[in-house]
């Protein structure tokens, strides 16, 4: 019923934006232009935290670790998505996609333990100010470091091993300008029942778990901050917050929104779900620099004082 084929010699094909290939050129600019935000916001973030040290603190070492995650899942979609609207290169190897696919869920899902993680920094530092020192030291963090790598990289590998094995059928035309795990699977000629109880596992202990204990640090927080009389101490307290919850919401509004597209919507046009999947992908790597120089104080006037540093050693 089915013609498969050898997948070791297998490629791919990729989709730019539906209905609008004749004009790929001129959507390349917004693309390129949101990739230049992310790629230097984010090593901004970094140089400046690295630079100055008064940001050698365990919350601005967590941000550090955000752009770092940032960066990669920015670096990571680059480079399929601008050969395709530039020269409208579709074709990718199935190695090729196996290690893109491998490289975005990676990210994306050491996209929310980092946030997770700051959730608790947050925690410790409102609700607990006098051990906050003690309880995130250096060897502490490093050690959440490790921990968030070893969960996200270890999630997704069998994923990609119970993939490998399957056989693919004839199309091989794939729904996005990258290659993601839920599109792959898509043309999978076999019993995927393994997969697809492995993916809900997955989407339980990351993508559900994440946002409930993170939700759960913000209750005990407020519950702290309510006991403080001051009105002031209330604002500020929450102003310390601010940059934290709004990088979640960028993160988890999209993802809710694209889960709830591929669920309740999936017969609405492919454009949808292409806009979608880039808003996903694109948002937290271009938005949290933005969040994060404009609402914290101590990053803005870090990268002031690097920028006024370096043109006095210009001049």
């Amino acid at each position: 019923m089915f013609q498969t084929t050898n997948t070791s010699q297998d490629s791919f094909i990729l989709m730019g934006i539906p209905g609008f290939e004749a004009s790929h050129i001129w959507i390349s600019i917004p693309f390129c232009f949101f990739y230049t935000i992310s790629i230097m916001g984010n090593i901004t973030i970094l140089a400046v935290i690295r630079t100055e040290p008064s940001l050698h603190q365990p919350m601005y070492l967590f941000l550090s670790m955000l752009s770092l995650t940032d960066l990669g899942l920015t670096l990571t979609t680059l480079p399929t998505v601008m050969q395709l609207l530039w020269f409208n290169v579709q074709e990718i190897s199935f190695e090729a996609c196996f290690a893109q696919i491998f490289f975005i869920h990676t990210f994306s899902f050491m996209e929310s333990s980092v946030l997770l993680a700051m959730s608790y920094d947050r925690y410790v530092a409102i609700c607990r100010p006098l051990q906050y020192s003690s309880i995130l030291t250096n060897e502490v963090i490093g050690r959440i470091g490790v921990a968030i790598i070893c969960r996200c990289v270890l999630a997704v590998l069998p994923s990609l091993f119970l993939l490998k094995r399957l056989p693919f059928c004839r199309s091989h035309q794939l729904s996005h300008s990258y290659c993601l795990h839920q599109d792959m699977i898509r043309l999978v000629c076999a019993d995927i029942r393994v997969n697809s109880w492995y993916g809900f596992a997955l989407v339980l202990l990351i993508i559900v778990m994440d946002p409930l204990l993170i939700v759960l640090s913000y209750a005990m927080i407020l519950r702290s901050v309510l006991s403080v009389t001051s009105k002031n101490e209330r604002i500020r307290t929450f102003n310390n917050c601010l940059s934290h919850i709004l990088a979640v919401l960028v993160l988890y509004v999209p993802m809710v929104g694209v889960s709830m597209t591929h669920r309740f919507a999936k017969h609405t046009s492919p454009l949808v779900h292409v806009i979608m999947a880039n808003i996903y992908l694109l948002a937290p790597p271009v938005m949290n620099p933005i969040i994060y120089s404009v609402k914290t104080k101590q990053i803005r006037k870090g990268i002031i004082h690097f920028f006024f540093k370096r043109n006095m050693h210009l001049r």
